[in-house]
């Protein structure tokens, strides 16, 4: 077995995704095998990145033969004790399972699993839609943030050449199997800012500006939207925009702002206990029967859950489960939700706050 060691010198800064953690808390892992079942392939390769001060550093420990596999696998999990996170892209499916498999036949204790596992790509995936991302693999990822690489293979493609090497111990092959690992480790440190999406769906943001505005659509319909500015603790590693259901997002570094539509029209308000109402039909509105009693039987009638509603002309704004109540509707059997923009909703801050975190949660769904 070898154990090779460089230092990361052109990473400066790393992402955080814990603000009460430091960089030396955290281990990257990405292993490398000769097939995706434990018990008939062999582990050959595991690359490790990780923090001491300001300096980062990957450790490989790899085996030159077949036989080293089980102190590769000794010598990681005496290493993984002295942290606290452990850091892959998609190891939850594959890395972790496998190590905890081959921990089991070599009888080896699994000092990893008391690591808390942070796995880039099941935080990330949710949200490939709203990238534009064709996929969610790590080289589409680092394409996406702007990094490039050496290295062409895949892990698949390795798999004939390990083999090779193991039989013909050629240096050059050698160093193609390390040079995959590399940079996949070294990738996985650089699209940890990727993180900071999750950020944006997954808190409150502070909102910085709430304005209406109006224009002509292509149609030369008049129209109207809000625009809600906000700021981010994090900032994004890249400029994203993106569009859905009328609603539009844009967001480069900390700033970032929605769009969506503001409807003035009459809209109904449909009472839940329509037992208790009346309809007239002459007024077009339901009352209740406590008020509406008085009204000739002629122009009454028991309401329906269809016709049980009053009307409103005002400024609405839409949503997609009940943030505010009351909520509103243009007909019976719409399934669109609205709620009226009050006088009182306009100056608060802390509700649009809540509603931006509505919206980018109804978009990234």
């Amino acid at each position: 077995m070898e154990t090779i060691m460089h230092e990361l010198s052109d990473i400066k800064t790393v992402y955080n995704p814990d603000e009460n953690s430091k960089i030396s808390d955290y281990l990257f892992v990405d292993i490398e095998t000769t097939g995706f079942t434990p018990r008939t392939s062999k582990l050959y390769l595991i690359g490790c990145v990780y923090g001491t001060g300001s300096a980062l550093h990957t450790t490989q420990f790899f085996a030159n033969r077949y036989s080293d596999e089980a102190e590769v696998l000794e010598e990681f999990c005496d290493f993984s004790k002295n942290f606290k996170y452990l850091v892959h892209f998609n190891g939850n499916n594959f890395d972790i399972p496998y190590l905890k498999a081959k921990c089991k036949e070599f009888n080896i204790e699994p000092a990893f699993e008391n690591l808390e596992g942070i796995d880039v790509f099941r935080r990330i995936t949710p949200y490939k839609t709203f990238l534009r991302l064709e996929n969610c693999k790590q080289k589409t990822i680092e394409k996406f943030l702007g990094i490039k690489r050496e290295d062409k293979f895949s892990g698949g493609d390795l798999i004939g050449l390990y083999h090779s090497y193991v039989a013909n111990n050629d240096e050059e092959l050698k160093k193609l199997l390390l040079l995959h690992n590399y940079e996949d480790i070294k990738g996985m440190v650089e699209i940890l800012p990727v993180l900071a999406f999750t950020e944006l769906f997954n808190r409150l943001h502070t909102v910085t500006k709430v304005s209406a505005n109006y224009f002509e659509d292509e149609q030369g319909n008049k129209r109207s939207e809000l625009l809600i500015a906000f700021e981010l603790e994090k900032e994004l590693p890249v400029p994203v925009s993106f569009i859905y259901d009328t609603c539009y997002f844009t967001g480069a570094a900390n700033h970032c702002m929605i769009k969506v539509p503001l409807y003035e029209e009459e809209m109904k308000y449909f009472y839940a206990n329509y037992e208790d109402y009346y309809y007239l039909p002459a007024e077009d509105i339901a009352l209740h029967k406590s008020v509406s009693s008085f009204v000739e039987k002629a122009h009454r009638e028991q309401a329906k859950a269809s016709n049980c509603y009053t009307r409103k002309f005002s400024k609405y704004l839409p949503e997609w489960d009940t943030l505010v109540t009351p909520f509103f509707k243009r007909d019976y059997k719409s399934g669109e939700l609205f709620f009226e923009l009050t006088d009182e909703l306009k100056t608060d801050r802390e509700f649009f706050s809540r509603y931006v975190s509505h919206i980018l949660n109804h978009m990234s769904m």
